[in-house]
């Protein structure tokens, strides 16, 4: 979950990411962050996010986020 919380806290130091819940809601994380994301997580984490994982329930908060790349490297 660290290596997660810190990749989102580079796209955007200012956001306290372990309570947020409404990232995508809320509009703190927009298309650009997304396509960043899924670039440095693909590779942080060794799964890959496809277009069907780009939901916004996936990316509303960084549990959300971690659980999503759970499922994905336990389907790898």
């Amino acid at each position: 979950m660290e290596d997660l919380l810190e990749i989102l806290r580079s796209l955007h130091p200012d956001v306290d990411f372990e309570t947020e819940e409404y990232l995508i809601d809320k509009g703190i994380l927009d298309s650009m962050d997304i396509v960043s994301l899924i670039s440095e997580i693909n590779d942080a984490f060794e799964v890959t996010i496809t277009a069907k994982d780009i939901v916004p329930a996936n990316f509303n908060s960084a549990q959300a986020l971690y659980e999503l790349i759970q499922e994905l490297a336990d389907e790898e």
